[in-house]
């Protein structure tokens, strides 16, 4: 994925998730969660696409 896309996906995201935050009336522990749940989203979709995660797909535990 070129670098540009990787930025305007980000910024999609970041002003996607700032109008929710701004505009859509909820209780705070709920934007925090939902806050918190897109930010591990993303954050795993990086490492994904940077290669990182892959590696770790190798690792089995248990049987």
């Amino acid at each position: 994925m070129p670098l540009v896309n990787l930025i305007v996906v980000l910024i999609v995201v970041g002003i996607i998730l700032w109008m929710i935050n701004n505009y859509l009336p909820m209780d705070g522990k709920i934007k925090s969660i939902l806050n918190g749940v897109v930010v591990i989203t993303v954050m795993i979709w990086l490492l994904r696409i940077f290669g990182l995660l892959d590696s770790l797909s190798t690792i089995h535990i248990g049987k």
